[in-house]
This record gives structure tokens, C-alpha cells and sequence, in this order.
């Protein structure tokens, strides 16, 4: 029993000292949650997007970003149980097909790069053609089909609509629970402010970087005068 005891407390002390010392790894880090409220036929969302959104993945400053997409913005529930669009009853369809390609493919490799590829339509206003997105990206076009002509559809949307916070416009781009306002074009900024891993931040100033080796320079300066400390005890003894 102390043998297998001792046998977790040394994977859980290694496990720790690696994620203190593999300062690449990126597994122990905190994520900074990134969100996105919207809605699809929205120009400024969809500018979003399309043109600022895409920079964290290019970058690779996705790695250290929760990032959730909620497609619902300024649409409204009618007394009946049905939806009113700010843009009409094409952005509430549009809407629902995001909201299930969000559920269907859960992967965010999966599922932005089709919604990316709809708002892509969108903005060049051409949002009719969206289903040559499922051939663009290989994807099987029923998985979506089925979702938004069922119950299941309009269950997301219900839930997007709970999930989305009191705002002023949209596109409403909140950083770890601070909404940026019309800031929110300058996100990347806001990310890397909210970071508090050491792991520098593709993407960031170069300061995260500078902090990380300070930090190892005390730690090793402390190390080292423990070590001659023992030295000395141990020659005087």
C-alpha cells in the first residue's frame, strides 16, 4: 500500500516539476476565455469574423484561447415561441445552422472553419450560396439538414439565447468576462493582458517572455544558494 503510495506522489511531484520546467508546454497553462456573441447576417460580425477573428489561428494564440462562438445576438423570442431576427427570418435559419454545425462538430477545428466559410458568403453578400460550404470543407450536409429542420435546432437557439448577457451591440466580444466595448477590434491586446501562464503567447509583446526567464533566473539564484549553503554545512561538520 505505501509502495503504491508512494509510486502516485512521485508521478504527481514529477508531473508537477515538468509542467513548472517545460516552459513549451502548453497543457498547463490556464486558457483565457475568449467569447463571441452575434448574429449571422450582422455586416460588423461577420466582418469579425472573417477579418479579425482568423489572426489567433494563423498565429497560433488559439492554443491559449477558450474560445466560444454563440449565435444568437439581437434576435428576439415572440410570445408564440418563435424567433424574431434583427436582419429577418433568413439571419434566425442562418443562426440555427451555426448553432448546429457548433453542436454536430464540437471540434473547433471542425466547426470554425465551416461557420468562418458561411460568414465568408455572408460578407461578400452572397449568403445564398452557403451550402457549398459542405463541399469546400468535405463535411456531410444531413448532420446540418437534420439539426435545423428538427427540434434539435431550435433547442440551441433557446439555449444561445440563455447564454447571451445583456448587451449594447454586436458583434459583443468578451475577454475573460470583460466586455471590450467597441474596443473589441483590439481583442488580441485584451488576450494577452488577461494571460497569466508563463508560457510566452505567439502573437504578444516579447514582456510575458522577459517576466518567465526572471522568474527562472530568482528560482535558480535560490537553488544555487541553497546548494552552496549544504556545501558549507557540510564541510564544517
Amino acid at each position: 500500500m505505501g509502495f503504491f503510495l508512494q509510486k502516485n506522489l512521485s508521478s504527481f511531484f514529477l508531473f508537477s516539476l515538468l509542467c513548472f520546467i517545460q516552459f513549451s508546454s502548453i497543457s498547463c497553462e490556464k486558457k483565457v476565455s475568449l467569447a463571441l456573441y452575434y448574429e449571422s447576417l450582422c455586416p460588423g460580425c461577420s466582418n469579425f469574423i472573417v477579418n479579425y477573428l482568423p489572426k489567433i489561428f494563423k498565429n497560433g494564440m488559439i492554443d491559449f484561447v477558450d474560445l466560444k462562438l454563440v449565435p444568437w445576438g439581437n434576435t428576439k423570442i415572440q410570445p408564440n415561441n418563435t424567433f424574431k431576427c434583427q436582419h429577418g427570418p433568413a439571419e434566425c435559419f442562418l443562426d440555427t445552422v451555426e448553432a448546429c454545425a457548433l453542436d454536430v462538430w464540437p471540434d473547433l477545428n471542425e466547426h470554425f472553419p465551416f461557420i468562418q466559410c458561411v460568414e465568408s458568403l455572408i460578407y461578400h453578400k452572397n449568403y445564398t450560396q452557403w451550402e457549398t460550404c459542405f463541399e469546400k470543407l468535405n463535411l456531410k450536409k444531413k448532420l446540418i439538414t437534420d439539426c435545423v429542420g428538427g427540434d434539435r435546432g431550435k433547442e440551441l437557439e433557446l439555449r444561445h439565447a440563455a447564454e447571451t448577457p445583456p448587451h449594447k451591440f454586436v458583434p459583443w466580444v468578451v475577454v475573460d468576462g470583460q466586455p471590450l466595448y467597441t474596443d473589441y477590434r483590439e481583442f488580441i491586446s485584451y488576450i494577452c493582458k488577461a494571460y497569466k501562464g508563463t508560457t510566452p503567447i505567439p502573437g504578444c509583446s516579447s514582456s510575458s517572455s522577459l517576466s518567465f526567464s526572471s522568474k527562472l533566473s530568482t528560482i535558480s539564484s535560490t537553488i544555487t544558494s541553497f546548494v552552496e549553503q549544504r556545501v558549507k554545512l557540510a564541510a564544517s561538520a
